[in-house]
């Protein structure tokens, strides 16, 4: 069993100098987590093969490009070449000036443009044929982040037994911003992250705000995390990540860290020293977090000279407008500060702009008294954990932005909002003047929770959940009604002295409508259906929870039998109708009125008034309230129809009320008890069909359409294969 693991980026930085390939190691957090997740399981019983999917990093020339492959197969990497114009519109256009800003809540810095989405398609498109080539069946494919959205989807609809995983390491936005994306785009990103089997964030929140844009813009529903599609069920969870607690923790001791400590120690004697480290990105808000310093040094003038702010901001991306404009304004607020505040002796601010080692970076953690990591919005921040892990005295403190995903975990450190610098300033005061005792405490309780929850059980517990959620899966399974079963279906049709065939209308021969007057049959559809009522020995029934009037009007010149609310009435091919029973539906008044009052509560609803039913449809409203108002109907009826002779069933986007005596099943049944067939097929799409499909005889072909659990033999897709199948049955 094979991982591959597919990103954006590989896990080395390729340098080319002078057609001499060099492969560096990358330093970034998700490359340096897994690549010790994969190392942690040499020599185990759970060793795996893998191979890391993803761009070298720079545009290779076809003189190098063998070389560089044969290098990437001695690492278990496999490069995919993109092309410059393509690489810039992809990953500097669409993923940094669309999905960036727009998923870490800064709408006003995005930018729409057809042509970067369009290479944002391609590009996935381009992942998905290098990773077919590469991949097997029983592969575990893991894709990272906001750069491969459509690419679960790509792989799924090629190799549909693959197990995908996905996890994306930044925030997903509520639906009212996530909206803002034009429609195209939104859907096919919520469709192309549901070609995965489990989908991973780092908190609830962003697993919560992604649900809901899975109900708006498929209607797809969701029960505790797991959303039913109709082939399979996808799990979506929260998986907070974790760092490599240990590398840190040691880290700390090693000669570059006690040297880093040493200097700044020695510079900053008897000064409290205040620890703001992040990369040059809008989102980590450090002129927020410097005004917030400000706020403090304004507040509490009696620790003027007494701290030191150590400012490092890490090169980020070049080129983005807002990253040089930040740059600048950065600069001079520090200038502004030191200015104000400084004297000849002391600056308030120490500020350097630079990309530091880990070990050296281990011993600025271990000396700074107060690390403060004010996020405006971020995914995980594994920042803050590192700094919690390198404090080995257990001495410090962490002042935290509840806008950073690791704000979740790390509850004991002082949990500021970002955008009030009163807030900001009121905790560095507290942070300066909490008792060692308190530190500690809150310091061991976390370093206990960092070092269980690391990256290696992070990444371990995702592949473990993807394969919990197979199982599941593989309990759904369906018996598709394949080319064999079709043909061996024919033959048994074509040898039969009698037949009949029961047909389900909506869901079943055609797709459901905003309105049910608006699902009306099309000319294809009716010849089709006169045509195979025209079939020798054949008898078809079409089985409605319609009513007869809309039936009677739509086929009045089909001459095939139809039974009309779910069995109440009939008709026979000469279009005489009959009326089965007369059923007491002295219940119906008090449920109008319930339904009534939810209608009014619920836009977009409306109730269907039918003889012996009501039918309260939701599928033109939201889809989240309604997900509540239709649990909320149902409840409240369930109550009251509990001694009545009245059944609850609940359809696609329509909960339907009516008496338990009348139903599809007891109306085939008396269509087999009138006449002796050799031959019976029944078609049907929800939850009353299934009282015919268990009341059939075992002999009887029985198909549900739609991938879904049921009583039926077989499943087939959708509509499309439905019409097929009949096509095949009357002109084979």
């Amino acid at each position: 069993m094979r991982l591959l693991i597919i990103s954006n980026r590989l896990p080395v930085t390729v340098e080319v100098k002078k057609d001499h390939i060099n492969l560096k190691e990358s330093v970034g957090g998700l490359a340096t987590g897994i690549s010790s997740y994969l190392a942690s399981l040499k020599g185990s019983t759970n060793t795996r093969g893998y191979k890391w999917i993803g761009w070298p990093g720079i545009h290779i020339s076809d003189k190098i490009k063998s070389g560089l492959e044969l290098k990437c197969r001695e690492l278990n990497i496999h490069p995919v070449h993109l092309d410059e114009k393509m690489m810039d519109d992809f990953y500097n256009g669409f993923c940094n000036k669309t999905l960036w800003p727009l998923f870490h809540y800064f709408p006003s810095y995005t930018h729409y443009e057809a042509e970067q989405w369009q290479q944002y398609k391609n590009v996935n498109k381009i992942f998905s044929e290098e990773t077919l080539k590469i991949s097997k069946e029983n592969d575990h494919i893991w894709i990272h982040d906001y750069h491969l959205m459509l690419l679960p989807a790509l792989l799924r609809k090629r190799l549909p037994k693959l197990k995908i995983g996905f996890f994306l390491h930044i925030p997903f936005p509520s639906y009212e911003l996530f909206r803002l994306l034009p429609k195209e785009w939104r859907k096919e990103i919520v469709e192309g992250l549901l070609g995965a089997d489990l989908i991973g964030f780092h908190t609830f929140d962003y697993a919560r705000d992604f649900l809901h844009s899975v109900m708006h813009l498929t209607g797809f529903d969701h029960d505790s995390g797991l959303v039913y599609l109709p082939d399979r069920t996808v799990k979506v969870d929260s998986f907070p990540m974790g760092i490599e607690y240990e590398k840190f923790y040691k880290a700390v001791d090693s000669e570059e860290a006690i040297n880093e400590k040493n200097e700044i120690q020695k510079t900053l004697e008897n000064t409290k020293l205040l620890l703001s480290i992040d990369r040059l990105d809008y989102s980590k808000g450090i002129i927020n977090r410097l005004k917030g310093y400000e706020n403090f040094l304004t507040r509490y003038p009696e620790w003027l000279e007494k701290i030191t702010m150590l400012l490092v901001v890490v090169p980020s991306r070049i080129g983005v407008e807002q990253y040089t404009e930040m740059k600048r304004e950065i600069d001079e607020f520090v200038g502004y500060l030191n200015g104000k505040y400084g004297t000849l002796g002391w600056m308030p601010i120490i500020y350097q702009y630079r990309l530091i080692p880990l070990n050296a970076l281990a011993g600025i953690y271990n000396v700074s008294d107060i690390a403060l990591i004010t996020p405006l919005r971020d995914g995980m921040n594994l920042i803050a954990k590192e700094y919690i892990t390198c404090r080995k005295n257990k001495k410090g403190v962490l002042i935290l932005s509840e806008m950073a995903g690791a704000a979740r975990e790390l509850g004991e450190a002082i949990i500021v909002n970002p955008n009030d610098s009163n807030e900001i300033g009121d905790a560095i005061n507290y942070a300066l003047n909490m008792k060692e005792g308190e530190q500690v405490m809150r310091n061991t309780i976390m370093q206990i929770r960092l070092k269980r929850y690391n990256v290696k059980k992070w990444a371990g517990d995702f592949l473990h959940t993807l394969d919990d959620i197979k199982k599941i899966q593989s309990k759904r399974e369906f018996q598709y009604l394949d080319g064999n079963i079709i043909r061996e279906m024919l033959k048994d049709y074509k040898s039969a002295g009698q037949r009949i065939i029961f047909l389900d209308y909506d869901g079943t021969l055609v797709d459901f409508s905003h309105h049910p007057q608006l699902a009306f049959p099309k000319e294809d559809l009716l010849k089709l259906l006169t045509d195979l009522s025209k079939l020798k020995n054949t008898d078809i029934v079409l089985i409605s929870g319609r009513d007869r009037t809309t039936l009677s009007n739509w086929f009045k010149n089909v001459p095939f039998k139809i039974v009309a609310e779910h069995g109440l009435w009939w008709r026979n091919e000469k279009g005489h109708w009959e009326k089965i029973r007369k059923p007491d539906n002295r219940w119906k008044k008090n449920i109008l009125t319930i339904i009534s009052k939810y209608t009014d509560l619920l836009p977009g609803s409306f109730i269907e008034d039918k003889e012996n039913s009501i039918a309260w449809h939701y599928r033109n409203s939201d889809p989240e309230q309604s997900r509540f108002r239709a649990q909320e109907v149902y409840d409240n009826l369930l109550m009251l129809t509990q001694k009545k002779k009245v059944e609850l069933l609940k359809g696609n986007k329509v909960l339907e009320i009516k008496s338990s005596l009348v139903s599809k099943g007891n109306m085939a049944l008396k269509f087999l008890n009138d006449f002796k067939y050799d031959f019976i097929l029944a078609l049907g799409d929800d939850e009353t069909d299934e009282e015919m499909f268990k009341s059939l005889p075992e002999s009887a072909y029985t198909i549900k359409v739609g991938l879904s659990f049921s009583f039926a033999k077989y499943n087939l897709i959708d509509i499309n294969e439905v019409i097929n199948l009949l096509k095949r049955i009357t002109y084979e």
